[in-house]
């Protein structure tokens, strides 16, 4: 349930490759920005300027722990606003080493260089994946789609893993601390960014895989009303299952105060008489190093009354615009993975080996049949009915019922080069897979993107997509290839274009007739 495939560092403010070359260094004054708690002073890049570690909320430390975020404390001097905060409490991996630091609820604004445009621009507000347990804001440097799309976007941090969703009877907001922390953004968003050149009344939520079924989630909270003005939601289907290994998604609040049962035994305050005070005492590293740590949000709760995907069924989410999309290999990461691990597939063993990637093993007979094995495809083909059946149908089903109630645009990111997300080795070539379309928006990890021309083609197509539909609704734009409604736009080099083969090419009719 990760949102990316490899580690990435958390960056330093990339420069430029033109920035780099120059014979000459540029000395620009450093911004200084008004918002309500304070003044924050940031950097300015070629074209772009950037207010990094802007505290959103107070530091969920101690009595804090577990609680609704609370209001940031003012401050009177400019703030140094020049570099990230530390990610929110994590493992390692997306951040190398993890981090055990819970004084994490900041936010990053990126914004083309003119402090006060014409007219207010567009704002992006992004949230990261991860599979609701690691990832940082800081982890996507935003300038190429700020200035390109001359918007204004903000990169957040939210509680994560048993800080973000443990569920407890003597805990008010149970299950659901990290969606809480998205809200709080969200409102300090409304509040804040037009002293950043932001329009307060035109915000996209947006997020790729637990970022992306973040926003789904928050479409279903009654507690988001009046957050956002339109969506955009990559390889986060909401309509996800929980019985499902691979895709992030809810679980009920029953079922999550079991799961923090189990972590309070774990950490030695099962027994004790005040079970919330003894955990907050519990060292971040412990809670980390727990086997039942919590990785989804809660539903049956006050900011979840529903499932999101129950939610969308009754059409009980916000009517507001989406732009909604996957890639065309979602599962190859995760094959490679398992191949790497030791797993031969062969014709043989292909029913008994996918029986263990399906809620019921008793659909192996039909997946294999659909799905044959040879002996030289076996990981490419569990690549498929992974990603098939966690992502491409479950949002092409989620595109469908949105649509019946909000403008839709759909979308399938088909660049079977993608740049990888990991220089290691892979046993058979990857394509599309989970996160890849990331690359085309952000330099992930402080490291500028190389790409092709033509890839480089995608990525300005891409950004001008996205930015077109965070200010009109429609990711149409005169400089990019037209996005007829109500089809699936193909994204790949140089070939982007609607297609009308995605549910068949992905078998969705058996995923959405299995039980």
């Amino acid at each position: 349930m990760c949102a990316v495939l490899a580690s990435t560092a958390v960056p330093a403010r990339a420069e430029t490759p033109e920035l780099r070359q120059a014979a000459v260094p540029v000395v620009r004054a450093a911004p200084v920005v008004h918002t309500q708690a304070g003044a924050v002073r940031g950097t300015a890049g070629e074209g772009y300027r950037t207010f990094d570690g802007i505290p959103y909320a107070a530091p969920p430390v101690g009595p804090l722990r577990w609680t609704p975020p609370h209001p940031a404390r003012p401050w009177k001097r400019a703030r140094d606003a020049t570099r990230s905060a530390s990610p929110c409490p994590q493992p390692a991996g997306e951040v190398p080493g993890g981090s055990t630091t819970e004084d994490c609820l900041y936010l990053n604004v990126t914004t083309p260089d003119v402090a006060r445009p014409d007219r207010p621009r567009p704002v992006i507000v992004w949230v990261h994946g991860g599979g609701f347990t690691n990832g940082a804001g800081s982890s996507y440097d935003a300038h190429r789609l700020a200035t390109r799309g001359n918007v204004v976007v903000v990169t957040l941090n939210y509680r994560l893993g048993a800080l973000g969703f443990l569920a407890h009877s003597g805990l008010p907001g149970s299950g659901t601390f990290g969606l809480a922390d998205q809200q709080a953004a969200l409102r300090w968003v409304r509040a804040n960014i037009g002293a950043f050149g932001g329009d307060r009344h035109n915000v996209t939520l947006a997020g790729e895989s637990a970022g992306g079924f973040s926003v789904c989630a928050q479409l279903a909270s009654p507690t988001a009303v009046g957050l956002f003005d339109r969506t955009i939601i990559e390889s986060g289907p909401c309509t996800g299952r929980a019985d499902r290994f691979f895709a992030p998604s809810a679980i009920s609040l029953k079922a999550a105060d079991t799961t923090g049962a189990k972590l309070a035994k774990e950490v030695g305050c099962g027994a004790a008489r005040h079970v919330v005070a003894c955990l907050r005492r519990v060292s971040t590293a412990r809670l980390l190093a727990a086997p039942d740590t919590p990785q989804q949000p809660a539903y049956a709760t006050g900011l979840l009354p529903r499932d999101p995907n129950t939610a969308l069924t009754l059409g009980a989410v916000h009517h507001v615009p989406v732009l909604i999309g996957s890639n065309h290999d979602e599962g190859n990461g995760w094959a490679a993975a398992v191949i790497q691990a030791g797993t031969r597939i062969t014709p043989a063993n292909w029913p008994q080996t996918v029986a263990g990637f399906l809620p019921d093993p008793a659909q192996a007979p039909t997946v294999a049949r659909t799905y044959p094995v040879t002996e030289t495809n076996g990981g490419p083909v569990l690549g498929a009915v992974i990603g098939d059946s966690n992502y491409s149908c479950p949002t092409l089903q989620t595109g469908t019922l949105l649509a019946a109630h909000v403008p839709v645009w759909r979308y399938e990111f088909a660049d079977e080069h993608a740049p990888p997300l990991t220089s290691a080795p892979t046993p058979f070539p990857l394509g599309a897979p989970h996160a890849s379309e990331l690359t085309y928006l952000f330099d992930l990890g402080g490291h500028p993107r190389t790409m092709p021309p033509a890839q480089h083609r995608l990525a300005d197509t891409m950004i001008d997509y996205w930015s077109g539909f965070a200010r009109t609704s429609n990711p149409n734009t005169p400089n990019t290839p037209t996005w007829p409604a109500g089809s699936v736009q193909s994204l790949a080099p140089d070939q982007t274009g609607p297609t009308h083969t995605t549910a068949a090419a992905h078998h969705c009719t058996l995923w959405n007739t299995l039980p």
